[in-house]
């Protein structure tokens, strides 16, 4: 399991965000084309288990799908038939996943559009300077997870997210590749679909 650390400079130079190294297990799931919710999920979880505290994080281990399913049928949020599905999950899946595994308190913070994101940049902001931890984002036309690493407000107002992709499958020879193809990149929130 490799671990990667996040760019330290955002496009203008100074940033807020997570520090700390992330890693995903896959739990020899197969995961192309899907998966991306559980991937988010599993960053965070990594996140939590390096930073949370010992009464917090009864487990050294980054949960697996089957285990995240596994989860979500016993609290009763999906029938038997989820196990072993290739069903996504959301947020609210998430939520309740960090929930039962680690006892942290989430909060949704609904933003209908995209163009509304920076109206929350000073929530965003205090989320990162008081927590630090990765924050999972879905979309409406654009459905598939992402996870919000760090927020940059430029001189000019601007706002920019540090975005880890979740869809990357396979191996990385170079931190450099993350950033090249993509998967670990600043970018500006009117860019973000709906």
């Amino acid at each position: 399991m490799k671990v990667q650390h996040l760019p330290m400079q955002n496009p203008h130079g100074s940033r807020i965000g997570s520090d700390g190294p992330l890693k995903t297990r896959r739990g020899g799931v197969t995961q192309p084309g899907w998966g991306c919710g559980y991937r988010t999920l599993q960053s965070i979880c990594s996140w939590i288990i390096q930073n949370g505290s010992p009464k917090t994080v009864a487990s050294a281990e980054v949960p697996n799908i089957p285990t995240i399913q596994q989860k979500l049928v016993e609290i009763k949020d999906k029938p038997e038939r989820f196990f072993g599905s290739r069903e996504w999950i959301g947020t609210l899946e998430a939520i309740y996943v960090i929930d039962t595994l680690y006892n942290v308190s989430c909060k949704v913070l609904h933003i209908a559009r995209s163009d509304s994101i920076a109206k929350h940049a000073d929530t965003l902001r205090d989320y990162f300077e008081q927590y630090g931890g990765l924050i999972m984002m879905g979309g409406d036309m654009d459905a598939s997870s992402k996870g919000i690493a760090g927020i940059h407000v430029s001189v000019d107002q601007d706002v920019y997210l540090l975005v880890v992709d979740p869809h990357f499958v396979g191996r990385i020879k170079t931190k450099e590749e993350l950033y090249t193809k993509e998967y670990v990149k600043w970018q500006k929130v009117e860019d973000f679909v709906d």
